[in-house]
């Protein structure tokens, strides 16, 4: 499928969407879509694993036979079904009884069947318990079948999902879906979805350009960005990965088999669902990948409490768009955790720095860490600016990179990418002032490929521009600067003031003067024949009355 067959199909589904959540606020309804989506996307999944797993034997229904050809299979192999569905948990790690399939499900909303939403009810229920990995456990979880949001009878929510269900099927039909499709139609309603979310999109969406930016920085060599992408990486985190569109960013860049295994973290429970299922549409096996639900800050997630530093995880790239200026509570116990005791604790009003702390701790010492911050973390005082000042003394800070004001769905303020290493050859730090190059756009400014590349570029590059980019010794920013990183103060865009030579503009001052004497004395020349009033020097001279 092109690249345009993948927008429209994306666009079809987004007009649906947009046609059928009614009242429905564009939060709830995203949960819905993105399940059935899902379902799809499984089912699609499934029947091509039992195909191959039963070869001649798949049945071949006649084209009115519009149930799925599993449904025959089963009804005329009552005895083996049991010994079939232990050999797809253990091919595709789940099961789908032919009753749950989307091909029965969209059957049943295509005919109004009162029934759908019990199906649909079980068919989830189903697919979370019997399957073989945890990783399908409570997917989901968060999607209420009877919500008053579908309806207030059970007839009304009925026949509100058969209404949805039988539009994305039909939308559906017009495009050849295979899981890539489905992946990039699931991104770019999440993305249409943020769109309409307004501050809540935060949560759960990095904007495509700024998630390439970082993905593009961490998959670079570590020591040396100039010699171009590495060429496997153990393993990635993020750490507030929302719906996980960063970490598939980077497993993009790396090609399908070039990263050992993804970890993600989360702590809403509906975007953490909205991550699984986003892996799993991009064709990232469950044994690929891990994401928890948990607090990151209070790091609830057991592989990361490791004591033992010799079992402790550490990953080769951290990335991440944790929440801006988030309020947490730094207690006495938090001063003493390994996270945090050689720097001190952020303060209470604004967990930035916890944050960029929490994912430093387990890079790699030959890693790349790149995390999206609002520049307050750049100049503010305090705790903050004692954490900035070991972090730059240590020789950890890489990069400083500015971004565009109203970028995000979430804020308009502007935001910086801080990129940090353990160990860094360069003893100077780069700073890149991208804040004037964007296209404005009607609700969010735009960053252009052209923009991207010359971000990255420069990084790879550490290369030096005139009112864009400058490399900087810690000397200076120690002794000119105070440990002050706000990026005006080292790469300023404004436009320089020409010069203005003070002997040049005197000299051409003087010779004025001087033609000025030489014409009123010739004009008073022709006013004395005249016999009119002669002008004294240095007078405006005015047309004769």
């Amino acid at each position: 499928m092109t690249e345009f067959e993948k927008q429209k199909l994306g666009k079809t589904l987004w007009a649906i969407a947009d046609q059928l959540r009614g009242a429905m606020n564009a939060d709830d309804f995203r949960d819905y879509m993105l399940a059935f989506l899902f379902l799809r996307y499984l089912s699609d999944n499934y029947e091509a694993a039992a195909q191959k797993e039963l070869g001649s034997d798949y049945p071949k229904l006649a084209e009115s036979d519009r149930r799925a050809p599993l449904a025959d299979w089963y009804a005329h192999n009552a005895d083996d079904t049991a010994e079939f569905e232990k050999q797809m948990r253990r091919k595709v790690h789940y099961v789908i009884r032919p009753e749950y399939l989307w091909t029965s499900i969209a059957e049943k909303a295509r005919t109004q069947d009162n029934e759908l939403l019990h199906a649909l009810q079980n068919g989830f229920a189903y697919i979370e318990n019997e399957s073989f990995a945890s990783t399908f456990r409570g997917l989901f979880s968060e999607i209420n079948l009877a919500s008053d949001k579908l309806g207030k009878t059970y007839p009304e929510r009925n026949a509100r999902l058969c209404k949805i269900i039988a539009e994305i099927a039909k939308g559906l039909t017009q495009f050849s879906t295979n899981s890539d499709t489905l992946g990039d139609a699931y991104e770019y309603l999440i993305g249409e979805f943020a769109a309409g979310s307004g501050k809540k999109a935060g949560e759960f969406y990095t904007p495509q350009p700024i998630s390439s930016i970082l993905s593009a920085i961490v998959t670079l060599d570590g020591q040396e960005p100039a010699t171009g992408r590495r060429p496997h990486m153990d393993s990635v985190l993020d750490f507030a990965c929302g719906s996980g569109s960063l970490l598939l960013n980077v497993r993009h860049r790396m090609g399908p088999h070039g990263i050992g295994k993804i970890f993600g973290q989360e702590k809403n429970i509906t975007t953490y669902n909205l991550a699984r299922m986003n892996m799993l549409l991009h064709g990232v096996k469950d044994s690929e990948f891990e994401i928890f639900h948990g607090d990151t800050l209070l790091n609830e997630w057991d592989i990361l409490r490791e004591s033992n530093p010799a079992k402790m995880p550490k990953f080769d790239a951290v990335v991440a768009n944790p929440p801006f200026s988030y309020r947490w509570e730094p207690t006495d116990a938090l001063g003493e955790d390994v996270r945090f005791k050689n720097y001190g604790l952020a303060p209470k009003s604004a967990a930035d720095f916890a944050f960029l702390l929490h994912g430093f701790h387990f890079l790699k010492q030959d890693g790349v860490m790149a995390i999206i911050l609002p520049h307050g973390v750049l100049f503010r005082g305090g705790a903050e600016a004692r954490i900035r000042t070991k972090l730059l003394k240590d020789g950890h800070i890489d990069t400083v990179i500015g971004l565009p004001a109203n970028l995000f769905f979430s804020t308009g303020i502007p935001v910086c990418i801080l990129v940090l290493k353990k160990c860094k050859k360069p003893d100077d730090v780069l700073f890149i002032n991208a804040a004037e190059h964007f296209e404005k756009g009607k609700r969010q400014n735009q960053l252009l490929p052209e923009h991207i590349d010359k971000i990255i570029d420069t990084y790879q590059y550490r290369k030096e521009e005139a009112r864009y980019s400058r490399r900087v010794s810690l000397d200076v920013i120690e002794k000119e600067h105070d440990f002050n990183l706000n990026i005006s103060r080292y790469v300023s865009t404004a436009e320089a003031e020409e010069e203005i030579d003070l002997k040049t503009v005197h000299s051409e001052l003087v010779l004025l003067d001087q033609k000025i004497k030489t014409a009123t004395e010739r004009h008073n020349e022709f006013l004395k024949e005249l016999g009119l009033p002669l002008v004294p020097h240095g007078t405006p001279i005015s047309s004769p009355k």
